[in-house]
């Protein structure tokens, strides 16, 4: 059967595909957030790093996941929309070339108006993006590395707003950072969990391939509710927070006693999960808002 033709317009649309759409916000978010926060104003910087953080970003993320999880994907159901694209084999270098140079322009805007430190947030974010699935480190096939690595390629805009901002850095700040790591550790390790035959199918290594389905549930119950707990040390309103954890938890614990060869029902849970993230995003908004009408 002959492929159908690659026209500009299939290659747009596998493009969009791959950067799922639905997960734009999550790493654009917290550097408008972080960066807005730190500046109190609306400039230029905001509006290229937010859009830099909203499509190109995760275009290099997850197209070059998709071009090296190609084997993997096929045996996957759930893969060819929200979850990621399964690319045409022909589309494997034009995605490489699309995550490079649409990131290119505002990478060097952005080393432009930094400063060193900010230059070495961002390489080191850029850095877990691409090795996260590349080889020769393709961190997604260590166990618990794989976790830590998703995690950063959320919390790391958040880092790079406020380096970018000169902000302040306090002990309570921090406790926002490692309560989001926390998040971030937790939600890859529980959406881990329903790739468990897929993965094992095509011999990748993972966090739930190699611990197993029932303990990585439990792992990311502990995870969500450890960022819950470090919350409490943040600066008022931010231990409110706390409680966007509280969905999370309502989310996976049905999950708790899943074995591995039922971890694909794990699914209904990470299709939820996607639900629930819009909800945390919007209540995170409000105790943000709160915190910046506080007097300073």
């Amino acid at each position: 059967m002959t492929s159908p033709a690659l026209t500009p317009a299939r290659v747009v649309r596998e493009l969009f595909v791959s950067s799922r759409p639905v997960s734009w916000i999550n790493t654009a978010y917290p550097f408008a957030a972080a960066y807005l926060l730190a500046v109190r104003e609306i400039d230029l910087t905001l509006a290229i790093g937010t859009l830099f953080f909203l499509v190109p970003y995760n275009l290099a993320m997850y197209g070059v996941n998709d071009v090296f999880d190609y084997e993997s994907d096929l045996r996957n159901p759930r893969k060819g929309g929200a979850h990621g694209a399964v690319l045409d084999r022909r589309m494997h270098r034009i995605t490489l070339w699309a995550a490079a140079l649409s990131c290119l322009p505002f990478v060097v805007y952005l080393v432009a108006v930094g400063s060193p430190l900010s230059w070495l947030v961002l390489a080191a974010s850029l850095f877990f993006v691409v090795f996260y699935s590349a080889p020769p480190l393709r961190l997604k096939e260590r166990p618990f590395a794989d976790s830590v690595t998703s995690s950063i390629h959320f919390f790391s805009p958040a880092v790079y707003g406020l380096v970018l901002a000169g902000a302040t850095w306090t002990w309570q700040l921090a406790a926002i950072i490692v309560a989001f790591a926390l998040w971030g550790i937790a939600s890859h390790a529980f959406g881990a969990v329903q790739d468990v035959v897929a993965d094992r199918a095509a011999d990748i290594s993972s966090i739930a391939t190699s611990r197993g389905a029932r303990w990585t549930v439990r792992f990311a119950i502990g995870c969500y509710a450890a960022s819950g707990v470090v919350m409490l040390a943040s600066a008022w309103p931010g231990p409110l927070a706390a409680l966007l954890v509280v969905p999370y938890l309502v989310v996976v614990w049905p999950f708790r006693s899943v074995t591995d060869d039922t971890a694909e029902t794990a699914t209904r849970g990470w299709r939820r999960f996607l639900w629930v993230n819009q909800l945390a995003g919007f209540g995170a908004t409000l105790l943000l808002i709160w915190w910046a009408l506080l007097p300073a």
